[in-house]
C-alpha cells in the first residue's frame, strides 16, 4: 500500500547524529529523543515529519521517514499494515541493514540511528525525488531536505562554494554530490549515508542491470509496458484531485490517456503555450486532449508573467537554478491549483528510460568515427580538418571532426557555453585560479562507466538518470509545484516501469536510430499518430527571443548583469561580448547564456549574497 499525501522533501528533518554517537534525530519542531516531530507547514510546501525512538530487541532506534512509498517485501508490508511506518522502518533497518533498501520502493527520504551500536543511515529513493543534503561539522553529521537548511546551521553560516558556482555555469544547474555552499553535499539519486563508528561513507546502493537479450515476443513486451503505467497511474492518482501536465508530447499525452482511461469522466489536462514561432505546441496538446475527451485547462505565458514571477521563482530553490522551463512549469502548476487540483501526474521520465533525446541518436553518428583506425584519425583526418576553411561542406565537416574525436561523455557538451568559449576570455583569472575546470568531466565519466557492462545507449540513459533527471528535470518541477502549493507524481518512474525499461535491448528502444522506436511501436493503437510521429520539442522559455524586443526584459537583463558584473566571477567584456552575440547573432541560444547569469544573479541577491 502506498503512504501518499507528502510532497517532495525529506519530511521537513533538520536531522543531527550528535557526535556520531549519540541517538539524537531532530526536526525543526522537535527533538526525537522520544518525541514525535509536528507537522511542518509552509506557503510553498507541506512537510511532515516523523521522528522518533522505537524499541526492538531491547535496544532504542531512532527513525524518520516521508514519501510516497511502499515495501516490495511482503513481511515488511504486511507488518506496516498493522504497525507504523517508523516502527516497521526500524525492524527492517534490525533485520536486513542497509540492504532495506532493496525492499523499499517509491518516493522516499528515510534517516535511521542506532545509538546502542552507534551506526546510522540515511537515504534518497532510485531518482533523488527526495532530496537529502548532509555535513560533517566538528564531529557530527546533520542532514536537512535542503541546502540552506544546512547551510544556516553548520560551521560560521553559509559560505558559497567556488566550484559550486563553476558547476552552476556549466551544467545550469548545481549536480550532486556537491552544492552551492561550502562543506555540504547532496546525497546523489539511489544513494545513502552509512555512518558507522565515527566513519561516514557515501554510497550508491542500486544500480540498474542492463540486458540487451530480447525478452520474448515484443508485442507481449508493448502490452506489458501498457500495463504497467496504467496500474502506476491509477495508483498515484489515488482519491485526491489528480490532474495531468500536457504538452502534447510522448509522454504527457500518456499520463494524460491513462489518467482519462482511470478517470473516464473527470480526467483534467493542464497545457502552457506561449505566443512565440517555434516555442507553441498547445496545437499537440489539443490533438492529445481530445482524442481522450480530457477536460483541458489552457494558459499562455506572457513577457510580463516573467518579470512578475521572476525573483520569486529565483528565491523558491535553495541552490541556484537556470533551467527556463521552470517558469512554464509553475504557471502550469499554479493553473491546476486555481482549478481545484491538489496533484498533478507528470511524464517526465520517458526520454530518459526509452532512449527519446536527440542527443542519442546523433552520437551513433560520431561513434561511427571513433571505430575507425586511430592511425586514419589522427594522422590524416583531423589534420586535414584542421586546415580546412569554417564555411559550407568543408566547414560541416571540420565540424564533425572536431566533436567525433572527443569521447563520450565529455561529447555530450559540444554545444556547452563552457566549451565553447575560451575560459581565460569568459573567467575572472582570479576565480578561475580557485577551481578544478576538469571536475565536471569526472563527475560524469564516473557516473557513465558505473553500470557494469552497459551499451553507449544505456550508458547515456544512466547519466541522464542522475543529472538530467534527479539534479535537473525532477528538481524544477517539484519545486515549482511546492511554489504553487500543489503536489507532483511521476508514473514514469514507478520501479516497476524503470525496470522494465532495464530489460529491453538497445537496438529496440532505439532501432536503426529511430528515437523511442520500442516506445512508439507500444503506443501505436493509444496514442493519436500525429503525436508519435511529431519531432521532438521540448518545455524551453522563448526568453531570448522575447528579450530582443521586450523593453522589460531588457531592462531586467541589464539591471542584473550590471551587479553580476561587480561579483568578480566573469570578466566584464565577455558579458559584453554576450550582450552583443545576443543582440546580432542566434538570439535564442545567446539568450540561454544571459538567462542562466540573470538567474544566478537573482538568487544571489534574494538569498542575501
Amino acid at each position: 500500500m502506498l503512504n501518499t499525501g507528502v510532497s517532495p522533501s525529506i519530511a521537513g528533518i533538520t536531522g543531527r547524529f550528535a557526535s556520531i554517537g549519540q541517538t539524537t534525530l531532530s526536526s525543526d519542531k522537535a527533538v526525537a529523543n522520544g518525541a514525535a516531530a509536528e507537522d511542518v507547514s509552509t506557503a510553498s510546501c507541506h512537510l511532515s515529519a516523523v521522528a522518533g525512538e522505537v524499541y526492538l530487541s531491547g535496544q532504542s532506534v531512532c527513525t524518520a521517514i516521508s514519501g510516497n512509498y511502499y515495501w516490495r517485501d511482503r513481511e515488511l508490508s504486511d507488518r506496516a499494515l498493522r504497525h507504523d511506518q517508523r516502527s516497521t522502518l526500524a525492524f527492517a533497518y534490525e533485520k536486513h541493514g542497509d540492504k532495506l533498501l532493496d525492499k523499499l520502493a517509491g518516493r522516499f527520504a528515510l534517516a535511521i540511528w542506532d545509538s546502542r551500536n552507534r551506526r546510522g543511515l540515511v537515504a534518497t529513493d532510485r531518482f533523488g525525488q527526495m532530496p537529502v543534503y548532509w555535513s560533517r561539522h566538528n564531529d557530527e553529521v546533520f542532514i536537512g531536505p535542503t541546502a540552506t537548511s544546512l547551510a544556516d546551521r553548520v560551521g560560521a553560516g553559509p559560505r558559497l562554494s567556488i566550484q559550486g558556482l563553476y558547476h552552476y555555469l556549466f551544467f545550469h544547474m548545481v549536480p550532486s554530490p556537491g552544492s552551492i555552499f561550502e562543506d555540504v553535499n547532496k546525497l546523489p539519486a539511489a544513494h545513502a549515508l552509512r555512518i558507522a563508528d565515527g566513519d561516514v561513507q557515501p554510497f550508491c546502493y542500486w544500480i540498474p542491470a542492463f540486458s540487451e537479450r530480447p525478452a520474448g515476443r515484443e508485442e507481449a513486451a508493448h502490452a506489458e509496458m501498457l500495463q504497467l503505467l496504467q496500474s502506476s497511474v491509477a495508483q498515484l492518482a489515488g482519491e485526491t484531485s489528480t490532474g495531468a501536465f500536457l504538452s502534447g508530447g510522448l509522454d504527457s499525452s500518456t499520463v494524460s490517456g491513462m489518467l482519462a482511461r482511470h478517470r473516464p469522466q473527470d480526467a483534467q489536462t493542464f497545457s502552457i503555450g506561449f505566443d512565440a514561432e517555434g516555442y507553441d505546441e498547445m496545437a499537440y496538446a489539443r490533438i492529445a486532449s481530445e482524442h481522450f475527451s480530457t477536460h483541458a485547462h489552457e494558459y499562455y505565458v506572457t513577457p510580463e508573467d516573467v518579470l512578475e514571477v521572476l525573483p520569486g521563482v529565483a528565491a523558491a530553490y535553495d541552490e541556484p537554478f537556470g533551467n527556463s522551463s521552470a517558469i512554464p512549469a509553475y504557471f502550469c502548476a499554479k493553473l491546476a491549483r486555481e482549478n481545484g487540483i491538489s496533484r498533478l501526474l507528470a511524464g517526465d521520465g520517458g526520454d530518459e528510460l526509452f532512449a527519446g533525446n536527440e542527443r542519442y541518436a546523433k552520437q551513433t553518428l560520431f561513434e561511427i568515427y571513433q571505430a575507425l583506425p586511430a592511425g586514419l584519425r589522427s594522422h590524416l583526418l583531423e589534420p586535414l580538418a584542421a586546415k580546412l576553411p569554417r564555411r559550407g561542406l568543408s566547414g560541416k565537416f571540420a565540424s564533425y571532426i572536431e566533436q567525433a574525436k572527443v569521447p563520450l561523455p565529455a561529447r555530450l557538451h559540444s554545444y556547452n557555453f563552457l566549451t565553447r568559449f575560451d575560459h581565460h576570455t569568459m573567467f575572472d583569472a582570479s576565480f578561475l585560479a580557485q577551481i578544478d575546470t576538469g571536475l565536471p568531466f569526472q563527475l560524469e565519466q564516473a557516473i557513465y562507466h558505473r553500470p557494469a557492462g552497459a551499451s553507449r545507449l544505456n550508458r547515456m540513459l544512466y547519466l541522464d538518470w542522475q543529472h538530467t533527471l534527479a539534479d535537473n528535470d525532477l528538481r524544477k518541477v517539484n519545486r515549482m509545484c511546492q511554489l504553487a502549493g500543489i503536489e507532483v507524481e511521476y508514473p514514469m518512474l514507478d520501479d516497476l516501469v524503470v525496470e522494465f525499461s532495464t530489460r529491453i535491448p538497445s537496438s529496440k528502444k532505439m532501432r536503426f536510430n529511430r528515437l523511442r522506436d520500442f516506445y512508439k511501436r507500444a503506443v501505436a493503437d493509444f496514442l493519436p499518430a500525429t503525436i508519435i510521429n511529431k519531432s521532438k520539442h521540448g518545455f524551453g522559455l522563448p526568453f531570448g527571443v522575447w528579450m530582443s524586443s521586450h523593453a522589460g526584459l531588457q531592462d531586467l537583463a541589464t539591471q542584473n548583469l550590471g551587479r553580476f558584473r561587480e561579483r568578480g566571477i566573469l570578466n566584464t567584456g565577455f558579458i559584453d561580448d554576450v550582450l552583443q552575440l545576443h543582440n546580432q547573432s542566434h538570439a535564442g541560444y545567446y539568450g540561454e547564456l544571459v538567462w542562466i547569469l540573470v538567474m544566478l544573479e537573482l538568487w544571489l541577491t534574494q538569498h542575501g549574497f
